[in-house]
């Protein structure tokens, strides 16, 4: 039987990309090495897996069994390689992130430590930077990821953040007076700065939405009925950027991440360096030259 890791983790690319030139591409194979793979797991479990579309190829009922499967078998063997070749990289992270950052950069960095380091627990926490700088003071934290004015409350540099206006690609809020506005609940240094700019400019508003979630404040947005205040290296194809000068500027984050000083673990020193990885590759957007 050719259920092996290497042909499960082809045959999980050539699903995932829903086409064989793609999947070879992504494992640096040749289009006829994928295609052949295939055939032959398919002569050996005596069942299609894939069928032809016109866009490609699309599993066939046999092959999303087969999916659920291979997802099991290689898990499990990278679990049992990593108990048995890094024994000693294991235990809980407690990680704090703002949502926003949550929601948008950690799935990476999680997906990717996970993938090296599955005998790692990692428990993440969403609030606001002073709630989670407040649970890391109270040891409920080992790491936290915060936004902050001037970095005033130390950590590591990780970047700074320039926020935007955003709005629905579908409608026009901007030009609404009151000015309808989206926004984190009270204590969102976001929701402060936001608040400030229009105040000084005299352009009055009203709070049309409030949320504690990002899903939930950005629903209004993208639903046309309000504007936010949000990050430029958050992405959400269903938004767009107010063009410079619709409304007042906003100032820039700095992004920090802050560690409680007496946790110390390799795990915890691992993560750390996914997260520090993660934000270094993101665009630079308005750091000073």
């Amino acid at each position: 039987m050719h259920l092996t890791p290497d042909n499960l983790r082809i045959f999980m690319a050539a699903a995932q990309a829903g086409n064989f030139t793609r999947a070879a591409r992504q494992m640096n194979l040749t289009q006829s090495a994928v295609s052949n793979i295939i055939k032959r797991l398919e002569d050996e479990l005596e069942k299609p897996l894939f069928q032809r579309v016109s866009r490609g190829v699309e599993l066939t009922p046999h092959g999303e069994e087969l999916l659920d499967y291979a997802r099991q078998m290689l898990s499990l063997h990278d679990r049992a390689l990593a108990s048995l070749k890094r024994p000693e990289v294991g235990g809980v992270v407690r990680l704090g992130a703002a949502e926003d950052y949550a929601s948008q950069h950690l799935p990476v960095v999680l997906r990717h430590f996970q993938s090296k380091y599955p005998l790692v627990r990692v428990d993440l926490y969403c609030g606001l930077s002073d709630e989670l700088l407040g649970m890391l003071k109270n040891n409920k934290l080992d790491i936290c990821l915060c936004n902050s004015a001037h970095g005033d409350e130390g950590g590591e540099f990780l970047r700074y953040e320039p926020l935007a206006w955003a709005a629905s690609r579908d409608a026009l809020p901007e030009k609404e007076s009151p000015l309808p506005l989206a926004l984190f609940h009270e204590g969102c240094l976001f929701r402060k700065w936001a608040l400030k700019a229009l105040d000084e400019k005299g352009i009055s508003y009203r709070i049309a939405y409030s949320s504690p979630s990002i899903a939930g404040l950005l629903s209004a947005v993208k639903a046309g009925f309000a504007v936010a205040p949000i990050g430029v290296s958050l992405s959400f194809p269903e938004l767009r950027v107010l063009e410079k000068g619709v409304l007042p500027d906003l100032p820039r984050a700095v992004i920090s991440l802050h560690q409680a000083r007496d946790q110390q673990s390799k795990a915890l020193e691992c993560l750390k360096q996914y997260i520090v990885q993660e934000f270094s590759s993101l665009k630079k957007v308005g750091e000073p030259v």
